[in-house]
């Protein structure tokens, strides 16, 4: 038994709330064997093909978790673990979640992937030039100021 497989314990509770197996296609593998593939693969975030040989083929661990969580297995167990956890008072149903700490890029925000098209600058006649800083009193303003100060920099 690896470090984070289910105890004999754990197993006798869970067994008898699982499918019976091999109606169809045969006998199934181990249940157990099975539960602690999926169980190791999500502790450990690893790809289903690098799942290691003792937990059976990873496409049978694999398939066997996409039916089990299409036909509410998964989902019963965990009612189940939740109810037994909550009978014996050693559930705590208070969660406390902080959003302030999450914080979105703005990119990922929802904010417009293009950017608007330019608007005609007030006071510009018909034919100018048209870019971003061109015509731009402030900008024209700003360039005459720092024109001055390298002048008097430099004297």
């Amino acid at each position: 038994m690896g470090r984070g497989d289910l105890t004999n314990a754990e197993w006798e509770r869970l067994r008898p709330l699982l499918p019976e197996g091999g109606l169809r296609g045969g006998r199934w593998n181990d249940h157990r064997q099975t539960i602690n593939g999926v169980l190791y693969r999500a502790r450990t975030g690893l790809p289903w093909r690098d799942l290691p040989e003792r937990f059976g083929s990873w496409i049978t661990v694999y398939k066997r978790h996409r039916r089990w969580s299409a036909d509410g297995t998964w989902q019963r167990l965990l009612t189940a673990i939740q109810a037994g956890q909550d009978a014996e008072g050693r559930l705590d149903w208070n969660i406390a979640v902080d959003s302030t700490t999450v914080r979105a890029h703005q990119h990922a925000a929802g904010a417009p992937r293009t950017s608007p098209p330019a608007l005609p600058m007030p006071g510009r006649q018909k034919g100018e030039a048209t870019g971003t800083n061109r015509g731009d009193p402030v900008l024209a303003g700003l360039a005459a100021r720092l024109a001055e100060v390298v002048k008097l920099g430099s004297a």
